[in-house]
């Protein structure tokens, strides 16, 4: 489990981490009112009506032998398992790893923002990785995913959850990585500049603003001034480019009289 505030570089750990061991990465990006339809499997009830409609006249022969509508359902359900196979089910990112060939990572983005109820889905999926599908039977994992859940803070996750993780919290990085993250990014931009945006954002995040500006943002911000092609930070530059950095309208007032106070 990955916790910070937004914009730190959560999900893109989780890439990188991709990219560096080579597994294929699924994503479930959480959201309030997630459910098992959207995060395990679904069916496709479209696709078997379709199906239903071309085989009416196979299922007319069929149960006609029947004596009575008691004998045709029982038929019938004998042969449920035909339309509720593999060939129907839809694989939602959990599932979608669990049957993947090749070692996955998953991520499951944001569980901040799901509900309780989710939270003891996942931890009934992810406990023995197994996922219980009543027409077909319990599938387990062919090859276990490494699972990262991040998490914005926004609220509590239950200690029965974290208590299954390794947790890693990560913050606004100190001035000197922050710097090196902005140069590796733009290399084009200077050091004096690249530093003068760091610290200035750092006196930003002590505002107390309702979004304080994040590593996004600082890159945000440094490939506007590259395409600006500023070689220093000045109130001017500051009050043309704010919109990058401040999300609400009471932030803007106070990054552009921070500017002011600061940038000389």
């Amino acid at each position: 489990m990955i916790e910070g505030p937004p914009g730190v570089g959560k999900t893109g750990l989780a890439k990188a981490l991709s990219a560096a061991l080579d597994f294929p990465i699924v994503r479930l990006q959480c959201y309030e009112g997630i459910d098992e339809g959207k995060a395990l499997y679904d069916w496709e009830y479209g696709k078997q009506l379709l199906y239903t409609q071309l085989l009416r006249t196979q299922l007319d022969n069929y149960l006609s032998v029947s004596s009575d509508l008691k004998e045709a359902v029982e038929r019938l359900a004998s042969e449920e398992s035909l339309f509720f196979s593999e060939n129907f089910l839809v694989q939602r990112p959990i599932l979608r790893s669990f049957m993947s060939e090749k070692r996955s990572l998953l991520l499951i983005d944001e569980i901040d923002r799901s509900d309780d109820e989710f939270e003891a889905l996942l931890l009934e999926c992810l406990s023995d990785f197994q996922v219980s599908i009543p027409e077909l039977g319990v599938i387990t994992a062919k090859r276990k995913p490494l699972v990262i859940l991040t998490s914005n803070g926004t609220r509590m996750i239950s200690d029965a959850l974290r208590r299954r993780c390794l947790y890693l919290y990560i913050g606004y990085p100190e001035l000197e990585r922050e710097v090196a993250i902005v140069r590796a990014k733009f290399p084009d931009i200077c050091e004096t500049l690249a530093r003068q945006m760091v610290v200035f954002l750092n006196k930003a995040r002590e505002l107390n603003l309702r979004k304080p500006p994040s590593v996004s943002e600082a890159l945000d911000w440094a490939q506007v001034l590259s395409i600006m092609k500023a070689n220093q930070l000045t109130p001017d530059i500051v009050a043309g480019t704010v919109g990058v950095i401040a999300k609400h309208q009471t932030d803007l007032s106070k990054v552009t009289e921070l500017a002011t106070q600061e940038l000389v």
